[in-house]
């Protein structure tokens, strides 16, 4: 059969094979490691058709027309009504600590790993992370040296989990849900990638959108800066990375910040205007309806304050425990407006005609600071602590700090001054291109320009046409240990029986295919991808054998060479990917990063 296959680019050293091999399965330590696998998902997800037929939703109609915050609010509901955040130990499986440093040795010190990535020692800041990592994902019922795949999911892969037993609708993990808002917000709110940076730390990652206030998305949710100061738990949730980590990794269009490498491919203005902007975002002045809603996210503090409320014509007074213990399930707050409407949701029986013991009135602070706006913060400090000695609080002076806190955070970014700025051209991604115009453009980048960041996203596109198999193929049996142990007491017979009745969809349309795990765990697969899947549990249970992988019109053959008497030596199913090479594929299983064509 004549060879179509076009111009290919292929790893050109152990590093470039290692980070090829890792765009196709995409674990959080991959990530970690290179971290300009970070945008490669992103303009995978781009490049795909499946965020793109959302603009024929309904949902989206006329959305072009919208305001900003009406199409960013309209994303943010569609994404939570269409996914769900997942971080299992069982969807794509486990490695070891060993297995995984030696893949890395020569890329990143092990110390410094330690130091900075969950899955190798790392334990988080103990102000927020007070119980031990490994109990808090899961992973307290195995040794020490066991880890899991946490595999960042493309845009098909989030959608398929709707496949899997349990799952109502897509899923995905942090980084899954940052690369596809940054896609979705581009595709669908055509909002500009240049103004939406991507932020990992060592346990999450969230994007910051540079847009008038700012806006930061946090899993499924999206955070304003109005909302980040609201004391509610969902805004704790989102502040307590940035808090409480170092930030590890920043990518953008432009390229990549991470705090180990001394290079930076980034564009030091980019990184400028990020850093100034999320700086903003973090930093609000003191208002009542801010120092309001640090007494509710600070429940210790409730007892030392009283409200004085006109009820019926006559003073009375409430403990701020009963105020905010009926916020917690109610739509109206005491920091706004609704204030009234809340206070007659509450029994009678919290009202006091006289005031209640030495509890603070916090009336008194309300009029200070609505009488005293913009003032230097040392005279706020002076204030405050006039005012609150008066009452029966404990440590004012803690209080206070952590209000300085909760109005002010500096994130640990990384430092530009430390860096060496590496110039690449940045890639030319424009709302209002069509899917098609930024995919050809993306390829001449990569194959005629040989531009990295394009590069990279081909492969985690898995364009199998134009990337070389063998990264693809290297990642397919050494990181896909699902379908080997939830088939490891099935007969050979039993698994080829469950593929040939498998569905034979794929959940990547055209030359595109899903690694063995993916076909496994959503039960569907093209005949290629059900062979690559074979392979792999083949390979496990008789490590001597070998194979050739050929491809036909409308199908494809795996033939097995040392299996033992009675096992089926030559598997055939019918593919709709059309590869066509003219003598297959050599599988080699006692060194399968060595596979060549045959």
């Amino acid at each position: 059969m004549e060879n179509t296959r076009q111009k290919t680019i292929s790893p050109t050293s152990a590093k470039e094979m290692e980070m090829y091999s890792s765009a196709m399965s995409l674990s959080d330590m991959e990530i970690f490691i290179f971290p300009d696998l970070m945008y490669a998902l992103v303009l995978a997800n781009i490049m795909s058709p499946e965020i793109w037929k959302w603009k024929n939703d309904p949902w989206f109609k006329n959305i072009e027309k919208k305001s900003f915050s009406y199409k960013i609010n309209r994303i943010k509901q569609y994404i939570m009504d269409h996914f769900v955040f997942n971080l299992d130990l069982e969807t794509w499986g486990l490695t070891t600590k060993e297995k995984e440093l030696a893949r890395f040795r020569d890329f990143i010190d092990p110390k410094a790993l330690a130091q900075s990535n969950a899955l190798f020692g790392y334990e988080g800041d103990k102000y927020y992370y007070d119980v031990d990592i490994r109990r808090h994902f899961g992973l307290d019922k195995y040794t020490s040296e066991t880890i899991p795949y946490w595999k960042t999911e493309t845009v098909e892969a989030m959608a398929a989990f709707r496949r899997k037993e349990g799952y109502a609708c897509g899923a995905g993990e942090c980084v899954s849900l940052s690369a596809l808002y940054v896609a979705a917000l581009f595709i669908v709110g055509q909002i500009p990638l240049k103004n939406i940076f991507m932020i990992g730390t060592p346990l999450h990652s969230q994007n910051f959108i540079a847009e008038k206030e700012g806006f930061m998305t946090n899993n499924r949710r999206i955070v304003t800066k109005k909302m980040w100061y609201n004391g509610t738990e969902l805004s704790a949730k989102a502040r307590r990375s940035i808090e409480n980590e170092k930030i590890t990794i920043v990518a953008h269009l432009s390229g990549t910040m991470h705090t180990f490498y001394k290079q930076a491919t980034m564009d030091p203005e980019r990184f400028a205007f990020f850093s100034r902007k999320f700086r903003e975002f973090l930093e609000t002045g003191i208002s009542f309806d801010n120092f309001a809603n640090f007494l509710y996210s600070r429940e210790c503090y409730w007892k030392c304050f009283q409200y004085r409320h006109i009820r019926n014509g006559k003073e009375c007074y409430i403990p701020l425990e009963s105020i905010f213990n009926t916020q917690r399930s109610s739509k109206n707050r005491f920091d706004n407006e609704s204030r009234q409407a809340l206070i007659e949701e509450m029994n009678s029986q919290d009202f006091a005609l006289a005031p209640i013991g030495n509890k603070i009135l916090i009336n008194d602070i309300e009029l200070y600071l609505d009488t005293h706006p913009d003032m230097p913060f040392d005279e706020y400090r002076t204030y405050f602590m006039g005012m609150l000695r008066c009452g029966d609080c404990g440590n004012m002076q803690k209080l206070f700090s952590e209000l300085e806190h909760f109005l002010k955070t500096e994130p640990r970014l990384p430092v530009a001054e430390e860096k060496e700025f590496v110039s690449l051209p940045l890639l030319d991604i424009r709302p209002g291109q069509s899917r098609e115009e930024i995919s050809a453009y993306l390829h001449q980048m990569a194959l005629e320009e040989h531009h990295p960041s394009a590069i990279l996203g081909l492969y985690a596109f898995r364009d199998m046409e134009h990337i070389d198999w063998e990264p693809f193929i290297k990642a397919a049996v050494e990181r896909n240990p699902v379908c080997i142990k939830e088939t490891e007491t099935l007969p050979l017979q039993e698994i080829i029986r469950r593929l040939e009745t498998m569905d034979s969809d794929s959940i990547y349309e055209g030359k595109r295919l899903a690694q063995p795990d993916e076909v496994w765990n959503f039960q569907c697969g093209d005949g290629t991808e059900k062979a690559f899947l074979l392979w792999n549990i083949v390979r496990e249970r008789y490590p001597e054998t070998q194979a050739v992988l050929e491809f036909g019109p409308g199908n494809v053959r795996l033939t097995m060479e040392g299996l033992p008497e009675g096992e089926t030596k030559i598997w055939e199913s019918v593919s709709q990917k059309g590869f066509r090479m003219e003598h297959g594929i050599r599988l080699e299983s006692a060194n399968p990063s060595q596979a060549q064509k045959a």
